[in-house]
């Protein structure tokens, strides 16, 4: 993730981070075990490159041909055509989820370049693989656990390299970008699955529906000691046991194992202001990124921020160090993480089986103001005047300092709703009903017209983002709830809550949520006037409207007191048009989506 616009100006020293390479030369356990011809492309070059796509691919595939451990498979084409290249790595032949979950074993999704650029995932996943199926240092693992490893996502912007992607990035030599091929950020599209890669993940989870997925990343943007960050959810926006269960066996358990590699581990750092006296403000990551849409599945996504400064060996060896103790105690603990799934599972399918008004569910949550202390392990820095952009900038320096900062690490909900039994979507929404489709949720399709009392929206307030974001213009609404029947033709799709992805389906289809099909633009039409009244005709029908409703001259004159109003003859028509039947029948800003409360059936 980049947070490098929330610091300002920014100078980075690129030397600074091979003052603390030396911290994680322990962590390179297993090399002396290794074969030449199984050594990682990063491995052979002393992490300074890292493989082609097509080096990717062949060392997958030789995993593969090598071991009973390993199976290669595609689960879905880029952009440009490329397969998505998946590793599955299990005992006992489980290779499929029905095997899997057969075996009693707890699935654990890993991904890798979803920002090509940021591929320390991919060299620490084979060095983790190789070292599970071919030097049989690690084959514990897979006792009992089935490793789903996404070798790298975006397989476009992999390829889109040079050395010239990542400002700053210590290694390797080349690195991919960030974008797929269509300039889409994949990180910001679990929701609306614009994506080709995108699509195919979601396939990809839908079959598996993994317990626990990991996704591997490099921050930037400021720097400091640690090697390694990590995150998850951990607020109102996870089931609790959830939550709990992450504080107890990753917090507690695993980051000291980490640590005792060489690694510096912390929470994912991002500064409430421009440095590190402003403190550290949580992230809460909306379902658009991959940690923020998997608590929606009632499932851990553990995200994991190397330092961009420090050295590729140092990130790619800590990442290596937090796959492997963390699936070691997910496969100690897969018990205790079962029951919490599960029991996050029914509470979700039995909360869409009644519809109760005082039950709300999360939209939109913020970090308060509400701060703790923390020893932070930074390194020493001044702000000094530039000459170059005539404002202040930070200027980093090589000697570790630790310093007691302030840590915002409450969350607060400031949008929520009470979730119906179920949505109505008419069937000339064909992209709504897909997207749905693509995100697993059950439906059932109308064979007859159904007229029944639903709830909706008027979307009033429509303010549209001024430049594109992800390919979409975003809209931001103010919507208003009310009651009314209406009839709904065959085809249109009924999308019941009484399921384990119904989560996902709030988010989705109530104009509020931060990635909602409203914001993402799905439902723009529906702003836009089809019919209009003429000049003519209307200063006609203006002056019998005001000879008939004395309330109506009173609200215009006081309209009349904005100048700008006042002077607009277009303004002052469109506010009689704005008040007849023949602008209200149009429905501007109605949301077509019924919210069903009561039983349908």
């Amino acid at each position: 993730m980049n947070n490098s616009t929330r610091f300002g100006m920014t100078l980075v020293m690129l030397a600074i981070g091979i003052l603390f390479a030396a911290q994680n030369s322990s962590a390179q356990s297993d090399m002396g075990n290794v074969p030449l011809e199984w050594q990682t492309v990063a491995e052979k070059t002393n992490y300074d490159r890292t493989g082609t796509y097509d080096q990717a691919v062949a060392y997958a595939k030789k995993l593969d041909a090598a071991s009973p451990l390993i199976k290669y498979a595609a689960y879905g084409k880029s952009g440009e055509g490329r397969d998505l290249p998946l590793l599955i790595a299990a005992k006992d032949g489980a290779f499929s989820p029905q095997l899997a979950k057969e075996q009693g074993k707890a699935v654990v999704l890993v991904q890798a370049g979803i920002h090509a650029g940021e591929i320390d995932g991919k060299d620490a996943g084979f060095a983790l693989l190789r070292d599970i199926a071919i030097t049989k240092t690690r084959t514990h693992l897979l006792d009992n656990v089935v490793i789903l490893f996404q070798v790298i996502y975006n397989v476009d912007g992999h390829e889109n390299s040079n050395p010239y992607m990542r400002f700053a990035q210590n290694g390797p030599a080349e690195m991919g970008f960030r974008g797929n091929a269509t300039n889409l950020n994949l990180n910001r599209d679990y929701m609306k699955a614009d994506a080709p890669e995108t699509r195919g993940w979601l396939k990809l989870w839908n079959e598996w529906n993994p317990d626990v997925f990991i996704d591997c990343h490099v921050t930037d943007g400021a720097d400091f000691q640690y090697n390694v960050t990590y995150e998850y959810a951990h607020f109102q926006e996870i089931d609790p046991a959830i939550k709990a269960w992450m504080d107890e066996h990753f917090d507690k358990n695993v980051v000291p194992k980490i640590e005792k590699e060489g690694n510096i581990v912390t929470h994912y750092v991002e500064f409430a202001g421009r440095e590190i006296t402003s403190g550290i403000a949580t992230f809460i990551a909306t379902p658009r990124f991959s940690t923020g849409y998997t608590p929606l599945r009632n499932r851990i996504g553990l995200l994991i921020e190397t330092h961009v400064y420090k050295p590729y060996k140092s990130r790619v060896r800590g990442t290596y160090d937090t796959l492997r103790y963390f699936i070691e105690e997910i496969g100690n603990s897969k018990k205790s993480l079962f029951a919490v799934n599960t029991a996050a599972d029914t509470q979700t399918v039995e909360r869409g089986k009644t519809y109760d008004a005082s039950r709300q569910y999360p939209l939109n949550l913020t970090v308060t103001d509400k701060a703790i202390e923390m020893k932070f392990k930074g390194v020493e820095y001044s702000i000094q005047d530039s000459d170059i952009s005539g404002g202040k900038m930070l200027v980093y320096g090589s000697t570790p300092k630790e310093y007691t900062i302030k840590k915002y690490d409450e969350g607060r909900v400031v949008d929520s709703v009470a979730p119906p039994l179920a949505y109505i979507i008419p069937p000339q929404y064909k992209d709504v009903i897909e997207v749905l489709r693509l995100q697993g949720l059950r439906m059932q399709t109308l064979q007859k017209p159904l007229t029944i009392e639903v709830e909706s929206y008027h979307l009033t307030e429509p303010k549209w983002a001024p430049s594109s974001f992800e390919d979409r213009i975003t809209l931001r609404t103010k919507p208003i709830r009310y009651a009314e029947k209406r009839t709904y033709i065959a085809g249109s799709v009924i999308v019941p809550l009484d399921q384990v992805a119904a989560n996902v389906a709030i988010h989705l289809l109530e104009p509020a949520g931060p990635d909602s099909f409203v914001l993402w633009g799905f439902f723009n039409s529906i702003f836009e006037l089809k019919e209009f009244g003429s000049g003519y005709a209307l200063e006609k029908l203006a002056r019998e409207m005001l000879a008939k409703d004395p309330k109506l001259k009173e609200e215009f004159d006081k309209r009349l007191q904005d100048p700008t109003f006042a002077k607009s003859p277009r303004a002052r028509l469109q506010f009689f048009y704005e008040r007849t039947p023949y602008f209200l029948n149009q429905k501007q800003g109605v949301y077509p989506v019924g919210r069903i409360t009561t039983p349908w059936k």
